[in-house]
């Protein structure tokens, strides 16, 4: 997670993954942490293993299951080729996160770790949050499109009819969720009988 607003949209992904039973590796630059406190009502605390349990509480998981690094933390398995995660996904990403990953530039673990999920072939999701968008955000979303990144800005459905902003969440999620080839119910699919309407 970094910087920029709709840090819930990261957090509801984080819960999804783990209540899903998957392991997590968790990245949060020090921008998305003032973020968190202001876009919701969590106040994390500074430290990873600190933010580890914190999480480990909220979510009611065990230990082992998810693991926070910090931004310097270059021994994670997530800095190599060789503990390359199955995919990556920043979320939310800010358009400074995209450039540096675009430009190939990794001089932090966010960075690093996008860099070896596009070198890896790795499914790289990068949930953009910013309007408008500039000549070199488009630049850059084309290059990371080009090199295998997917480019999913943080654009919610109102197909569904939400009737609260978890709703509008949940939707965003579902949709990255698809992406990664991941079962979930946050939102049916177009065309099912359940859909609201």
């Amino acid at each position: 997670m970094t910087g920029a607003s709709g840090a819930q949209y990261g957090i509801r992904l984080l819960e999804v993954l783990l209540k899903q039973g998957h392991r997590v590796y968790l990245m949060l630059s020090k921008p998305a942490q003032v973020v968190i406190g202001m876009d919701t009502d969590l106040q994390l605390p500074s430290r990873p293993k600190e933010i580890q349990r914190f999480f480990e509480q909220r979510f009611g998981i065990a230990e082992g299951q998810l693991f926070v690094f910090d931004k310097e933390e270059w021994t994670a398995p997530v800095a190599s080729g060789t503990g390359a995660a199955d995919a990556m996904v920043i979320c939310p990403c800010t358009s400074g996160t995209m450039g540096a990953i675009a430009a190939g530039i990794s001089n932090n673990l966010i960075h690093r770790a996008a860099d070896v999920a596009l070198k890896e072939r790795k499914p790289l999701l990068i949930v953009l949050r910013e309007t408008p968008y500039s000549l070199i955000h488009l630049e850059n979303m084309l290059k990371l499109t080009k090199a295998g990144a997917t480019i999913m800005p943080s654009n919610p459905g109102f197909y569904t009819h939400p009737k609260a902003l978890d709703d509008v969440f949940d939707f965003m999620v579902g949709k990255i969720l698809d992406q990664l080839n991941l079962e979930h119910d946050l939102v049916p699919n177009w065309g099912e009988d359940n859909l609201a309407g």
